[in-house]
């Protein structure tokens, strides 16, 4: 069977170069196509369109960076639904709002397909690895069917709920990576200043009671001032963005959330854009 895959980012290259590795055909499709390069070598067809995609495959992949670019490539003049045969499965990977996710289920139901929320906790290293973990929303017999494929690019399979919930998951789930990653830059600072060493403290905190796991992931970006992107600032950026939105929904006030989203925005402004999102210490503690 021919597997769909759009979207070859930091993640998705990874993700499809890890099913081909696994011995499946893959039909893929980017924006920018010198990204598909490589898979292509390894004997990938690359589409000239998200539509071409659907006419080849029952089974469509998408991982992209926001809600928009989804709804593009699936239900835009282009897009790969429409041309799909019935009762095809849409995974879609990608880490958008859970309103938005429930809005796309609808429309691949309505026109006879299937759809997984499945976005993936994880960034560069655990996508090139095999690592990554799926936190899907949808029927479990779709999740069974796929779930070797699933396999090859992940480490654990979570089923979280309905159609999304993956997304609500994930959702939750930056959001606090994104607050952590603020306090702890904001900690550096305050420490720096009274006189220790970035070194002194990321061994003390890091190793202590207040150390999450991800920030000791960080502490060579750190210590080396080294942001090469794993997850990029601006997409943090957006997936703070997107909380709020859902918060704004849900009628809750998230106040620390909308004060880390404003430092993101910040240091998107100033330049970080395409850094990893720990450059958020970059842009709190320049010197």
């Amino acid at each position: 069977m021919k597997i769909g895959f759009i979207g070859l980012g930091i993640m998705g290259s990874r993700m499809a170069a890890n099913l081909q590795k696994a011995g499946h055909e893959l039909v893929v499709f980017n924006r920018t196509p010198d990204k598909a390069e490589a898979l292509v070598k390894a004997g990938a067809v690359l589409a000239p369109s998200p539509e071409e995609v659907g006419r080849q495959c029952r089974l469509v992949f998408t991982m992209l960076s926001t809600p928009e670019a989804v709804q593009e490539v699936a239900l835009g003049q282009q897009g790969f639904l429409k041309e799909l045969p019935g009762h095809s499965l849409w995974v879609d990977c990608s880490t958008v709002n859970p309103s938005f996710s429930r809005q796309m289920a609808k429309a691949a139901l309505k026109m006879g397909h299937r759809f997984l929320d499945a976005p993936v906790s994880g960034s560069l290293a655990p996508a090139e690895n095999g690592q990554l973990v799926f936190l899907i929303g949808g029927e479990e017999n779709d999740i069974t069917e796929i779930r070797p494929l699933l396999d090859a690019m992940g480490k654990a399979v979570l089923h979280i709920g309905g159609h999304g919930q993956g997304a609500s998951m994930k959702m939750v789930n930056n959001m606090l990576f994104g607050q952590i990653m603020v306090a702890f830059a904001e900690a550096l600072k305050l420490g720096t200043y009274l006189g220790m060493t970035e070194e002194t403290l990321c061994q003390t905190l890091l190793n202590g009671p207040g150390g999450a796991p991800f920030l000791k992931g960080k502490e060579n970006k750190l210590l080396s001032r080294d942001f090469s992107p794993e997850f990029p600032l601006e997409w943090m950026h957006k997936d703070l963005h997107l909380a709020g939105v859902t918060a704004y929904e849900q009628e809750i006030a998230l106040p620390f959330l909308h004060a880390a989203k404003e430092l993101f925005a910040q240091a998107k402004q100033a330049g970080l854009a395409g850094e990893d999102f720990s450059a958020v210490y970059q842009f709190i503690n320049p010197k």
